[in-house]
């Protein structure tokens, strides 16, 4: 067998087998999630009593308060901005924090406009 016919059998064969037959031979580029498990952590903590609750509410800010502008002489200097969205785990203890209040007016009936 001569390198033409090769080329026009592998050319023939390649055009009966499945796009994604070919995508399964590639190796996929696998992304390594290092705060998985603070991530599974936090989604599977259950809030059961009102002082757990009432300390997750003070502990974690319902605002980010970290902008801040530094002014002199009412001239900004410096602006910082917030930087909880930089937080990898921002949305995890948002999540959190949610619950808690959920379960403080929920199960327990209490007022939690004081942690808003």
């Amino acid at each position: 067998m001569n390198v033409t016919d090769y080329a026009i059998k592998r050319i023939i064969f390649s055009g009966w087998v499945n796009s994604t037959a070919d995508v399964k031979l590639v190796n996929p580029q696998k992304s390594w999630d290092l705060l998985k498990p603070v991530r599974q952590w936090l989604a599977q903590v259950r809030i059961t009593e009102t002082q757990i609750a009432h300390r997750i509410c003070k502990s974690i800010p319902s605002q980010c308060p970290f902008a801040r502008e530094i002014k002199i002489l009412d001239r900004t200097i410096l602006k910082i901005p917030p930087l909880c969205k930089l937080n990898p785990l921002y949305d995890d203890l948002m999540e959190l924090r949610f619950r808690a209040m959920c379960y403080l007016v929920d199960d327990c009936g209490e007022d939690v406009s004081q942690y808003c």
